[in-house]
């Protein structure tokens, strides 16, 4: 890689290359990152701070809301600071460094959607023996399961990528690293590696959202024997979690499912999944939610109650 590894950095292109768009962009993407931050910051300190949230799902949610930040926090800031700037520069470490952590958080949010949708299987098939198979031991087992997949799939996607060589053009046209676009950036075949991401990336998240879609099916056939109060309740909690499922898969699936090539339409497709994804977790999962609503509140008032002191 040492004797073929010309390049040391390289240049984005970004979302666009007209001066009063980016302007309006910068502006826009920073209050949607802030409302990414502040939004699932909120939910992490809800779940935290409430008793009435102290269930698997919500212990899951905090989870999840923390790795949206962190998720969002690998391509955004970049994103906004890019936007300012005449020369969009990154070295190769870098790049590479802001691929290993994009596809870690990745992982881990596309294991614990799973989980979640597990935990709520068994919160609605088999409600008698939930605490039981949902226990504290258990639920941080499935939290540490996540990250430690999350590191796998990140490490299988970065070795494939590190072998590359990079000796000729070292523009990309994009906002942030992925494999797709340095795939293309590659001064080797890269046919075989592209298959293999499709297979590390795309399958993944093809199996996953199949796994998540039948687990659901089975929830549903299920809700037929239930009283028409608790068919509403558990398909509000199920809604919540279909949508947020669909927003982050669809994006990621047309990525990552198709052969190495870059289609003019995967910036726009990108922002969805790393930008808008993250942003309508807390809206979700907030709105939807009854229980979460009340802890909000509650959270709200003692906040308030100690300002006056």
């Amino acid at each position: 890689m040492a004797e073929t590894h010309n390049v040391t950095e390289f240049i984005f292109l970004g979302l666009s290359s007209n001066p009063e768009v980016q302007k309006v962009c910068f502006v826009m993407f920073l209050l949607l990152y802030t409302a990414i931050v502040l939004g699932n910051l909120l939910i992490v300190l809800t779940v935290m701070s409430s008793r009435s949230l102290g269930s698997p799902m919500y212990f899951f949610l905090s989870y999840l809301s923390f790795v949206e930040i962190c998720y969002a926090s690998t391509t955004v800031p970049r994103l906004i600071s890019d936007l300012l700037a005449e020369r969009k520069a990154i070295s190769l470490w870098g790049c590479m460094t802001q691929l290993s952590f994009l596809h870690f958080f990745a992982g881990t949010e596309i294991f614990l959607l799973t989980v979640m949708a597990y935990d709520r299987y068994v919160a609605i098939c088999k409600p008698l023996s939930y605490t039981t198979i949902m226990s504290r031991r258990v639920c941080a087992f499935l939290v540490g399961a996540a990250w430690v997949w999350g590191l796998v799939h990140s490490l299988a996607q970065i070795l494939l990528i590190f072998r590359l060589p990079f000796c000729g053009p070292n523009v990309i046209d994009h906002y942030f690293c992925d494999v797709l676009p340095l795939l293309k950036l590659a001064c080797s075949d890269t046919i075989l590696i592209g298959l293999l991401i499709v297979a590390n990336g795309g399958t993944l998240s093809v199996i996953s959202f199949v796994v998540l879609l039948a687990s659901y099916v089975v929830i549903l056939l299920h809700l037929r024997t239930r009283s028409s109060a608790g068919r509403r309740k558990a398909l509000s909690t199920c809604g919540s979690h279909i949508t947020v499922v669909t927003l982050f898969f669809g994006p990621c699936i047309f990525i990552y499912l198709r052969p190495s090539t870059t289609l003019s339409v995967d910036k726009t497709v990108a922002v969805f999944y790393t930008v808008i994804t993250p942003l309508l977790n807390p809206v979700i999962y907030s709105l939807r939610n009854a229980e979460v609503k009340k802890a909000m509140k509650r959270l709200w008032v003692r906040a308030m109650k100690l300002e006056e002191r």
